[in-house]
């Protein structure tokens, strides 16, 4: 059935081509075969001009200036029948203009020639193969046709598309090609552009058009602040010290899950000095597009630079190693959540090493196919933002597109691991509130407290980004303004995970506080040194006799 469908569209669409080269064709003729001197058939979407001029003319005008509207209006159509020059109106009033210049063979016969014009509102009746248009765009184009003749000199004057948040690329004068049923640049030139218009000139008569690309003007992020960079700083050194803390006391925490732990730091940590150090955009389109004097046909109507490299290996290490901290994150709650249903002391055996498979191969896998599936060297924006150096989210109007990796490839893997870590939450609120006898007190309090620190975690990682599914889905404006708060608010205090994290896992446990117990102690000490010193006592001359009293050195302490 898909191949017959497919076979089905290809068949329409030709057929379609067909019709419409008929229909363009049909009306080129209608404009030549016109008896009187001056014709004029105007329609919001199509005007034809028909006109005979004397053979000593040395060349004709055709004129379509800019309404109010965008259709087509009658006293708006000017044609000069005898004149050589192409003049374009300052300030950019001129919709179209064509010139063609007669060449001094056709001057010298005594005969009329017919002249036939017809100007198109848009290109849909000239369906291209190589010039893919988006959405919304659409060209002028123009026909000028006067029969059999070579020679011929014609300028053409297109006024640019304006396009929002966008600057005029490159462009190319083309023809439509009926026997490759395709636009062709060739026997056409560029003359010149200004903001006025766009000048071609071709030397023969056909279905002239210009074909526009365009860039996107970018608003780049801003440069971090010193809140954001003071906040990541100290995200650094809390990961840093509990890495350090979590593997030089490992021995001693046989039951503590310490591969995870430490996974899950590193990740953060790698993420977070990624985001501080490479999240900028190295490679700005900043300068003003140079339009190129060669006449080469573009391939679409919106121009993409092709990738440079720095930018979109930041973006797949963040998506990565930020994917990774929410995957160890819920192993973490996977591993305590199997000690609490199994009433174990230590993990389940082989338990760590398929987390750590898990932990760095499903991140992997799925960087991979995001990759795969929407990267394209000649389209990077596909995978990844410009702006900054991040998956792309949004679609050319600034709305969230669930096409784009963002959603498929960051938080639909997220969500699962959001809805699985809340599913622990509620089997451990529920085993809690029953009364084990498996457990004693001293074990369901160690037991709770880690799977408080897991949840905790939890909830520092991955709160806000539930805010975040809601203000996809939210109608309300009231709760789009609360969770958007909200958002803002959580989203801010995550550049101190680290240091939460240092808090939860390192700052809270028994060794530090013993460790901080005996800095204190010492740092609480007080030494005195009392000096020795010696008096002498006479009277008199008689210094024979001398009486010594010597104090000795004591030390005083206090605890």
């Amino acid at each position: 059935m898909p191949v017959r469908r497919v076979h089905r569209r290809e068949t329409l669409s030709k057929r379609t081509g067909v019709c419409l080269s008929v229909l363009t064709e049909t009306l080129e003729k209608f404009s030549l075969d016109q008896h009187s001197n001056v014709s004029l058939v105007v329609q919001p979407n199509l005007a034809v001009q028909s006109v005979q001029v004397p053979s000593d003319t040395v060349g004709i005008q055709f004129t379509a200036v800019t309404g109010r509207s965008g259709n087509f209006v009658a006293n708006r159509i000017h044609l000069n029948t005898n004149t050589s020059e192409l003049i374009a109106d300052k300030g950019g009033a001129t919709d179209v203009q064509i010139v063609i210049k007669f060449p001094p063979v056709l001057r010298s016969k005594y005969t009329n020639n017919s002249i036939g014009f017809v100007l198109y509102q848009n290109d849909r009746f000239f369906r291209s193969r190589a010039f893919s248009a988006s959405s919304g765009t659409s060209r002028r184009v123009i026909s000028a046709n006067l029969g059999q003749v070579s020679g011929l000199h014609v300028e053409m004057l297109f006024k640019p598309t304006v396009v929002p948040n966008a600057s005029l690329y490159d462009f190319a004068c083309v023809w439509w090609n009926y026997t490759l049923k395709d636009w062709s640049t060739f026997g056409c030139s560029k003359v010149n552009h200004s903001e006025d218009g766009l000048r071609c000139f071709c030397n023969h008569t056909t279905n002239f058009a210009v074909l526009m690309s365009f860039r996107k003007d970018f608003k780049y992020a801003e440069v971090l602040d010193w809140i954001t960079i003071l906040g990541c700083s100290m995200s650094i050194i809390g990961l840093s010290l509990t890495i350090t803390f979590q593997i030089a006391t490992r021995k001693s925490r046989k039951t503590n899950p310490t591969v995870l732990l430490v996974s899950a730091c590193m990740c953060l940590l790698i993420f977070t000095l990624l985001f501080m150090l490479g999240v900028d955009n190295p490679h700005k389109q900043l300068d003003k597009p140079e339009i190129q004097g060669d006449n080469i046909l573009p391939p679409s109507d919106t121009h993409t630079e092709r990738d440079r490299g720095p930018c979109t290996a930041v973006t797949v290490l963040l998506q990565y190693f930020l994917l990774g901290t929410f995957t160890w994150n819920t192993l973490y709650a996977t591993h305590v959540f199997l000690m609490i249903r199994n009433s174990l002391a230590t993990s389940p055996s082989q338990f760590t090493a398929y987390t750590v498979a898990i932990g760095w191969g499903l991140p992997a896998v799925v960087v991979a196919l995001t990759l795969g599936i929407s990267y394209r060297v000649d389209d990077p924006l596909g995978y990844r933002q410009e702006e900054f150096c991040w998956l792309a989210a949004l679609d050319p109007k600034g709305n969230f597109d669930f096409k784009l990796p963002m959603f498929w490839g960051f938080l639909i893997p997220l969500a699962f691991m959001l809805i699985f870590n809340t599913v622990m939450l509620v089997y451990f609120a529920v085993t809690t509130c029953k009364t084990n006898p498996h457990l004693t007190s001293t074990r369901h309090t160690s037991m709770k407290k880690k799977f408080l620190s897991s949840f905790s975690l939890a909830v520092v990682l991955g709160l806000s980004w539930i805010l975040g599914y809601l203000l996809l889905i939210t109608q309300n404006q009231t709760m789009y303004t609360i969770l958007n708060i909200s958002f803002c608010v959580l989203t801010t205090t995550q550049v101190v995970n680290g240091l939460q994290i240092f808090i939860l896992f390192t700052a809270r446990t028994a060794i530090v506080k013993k460790m901080m117990a005996d800095a204190l102690k010492s740092v609480s000490s007080v030494e005195i040194p009392l000096h020795t010193k010696r008096f002498s006592l006479w009277r008199g001359k008689h210094r024979e006799k001398v009486e010594s009293y010597t104090q000795l050195d004591t030390m005083l302490s206090t605890h």
